[in-house]
């Protein structure tokens, strides 16, 4: 893998797509001799998340490669300072980073919550050897009918759009089994 590389994976919930980012992180560091960045953007906002919080620092604490965690809920490029092209960032997840632009920042216009997303993850490509963003994927058949839902899903939609468009490759993971859409880096 060429420094500074981009990576998309999405899937459904529970679909394994953190997993295959992780383990593709860690055989890239491997590789590269890189040190392991995990950026959370969750938010421990009810006790399912909290939980699910834990239970993802608690993954990375008991994994045989080091992790070095940082806890980010928006304005990602404020943290890329801290990286250089001798780390690999793992970004989990997206579709946590639009709802904490949309919810927790008070950011309702679509292209503004595009462009802060992209703001973030061009800043975090270019100062790492590779960043791995993760997110889910919510806009697979028919639109809701709702039409809050409909606009959420448009925004995500246009979203994963963009970090395709720049991504050296992406994949949609079902069911643990990853499908590469666009290049190949695994």
């Amino acid at each position: 893998m060429e420094k500074g590389k981009l990576i998309f994976v999405t899937g459904g919930v529970r679909s394994g797509k953190s997993s295959f980012a992780e383990n593709m992180a860690i055989n890239l560091s491997r590789q590269l001799e890189a040190n392991l960045h995990y950026i959370a953007c969750g938010v421990p906002s009810d006790e399912e998340m909290i939980e699910r919080i834990a239970r993802h620092r608690e993954n990375r604490t008991n994994a045989s490669t080091p992790w070095k965690t940082w806890e980010c809920p928006y304005h990602l490029q404020r943290i890329s300072n801290y990286f250089s092209k001798q780390d690999i960032l793992v970004l989990d997840c997206v579709t946590t980073l639009l709802n904490n632009y949309l919810f927790e920042c008070n950011i309702d216009e679509p292209d503004q919550v595009i462009d802060c997303i992209s703001i973030d993850i061009a800043s975090l490509k270019r100062a790492s050897a590779g960043l791995i963003v993760v997110s889910n994927e919510v806009a697979q058949g028919i639109p809701n009918q709702e039409p809050f839902i409909r606009n959420y899903q448009s925004i995500l939609g246009n979203v994963h759009q963009n970090i395709v468009n720049r991504a050296d490759a992406a994949y949609l993971v079902e069911n643990g089994i990853p499908i590469c859409k666009k290049g190949a880096m695994a």
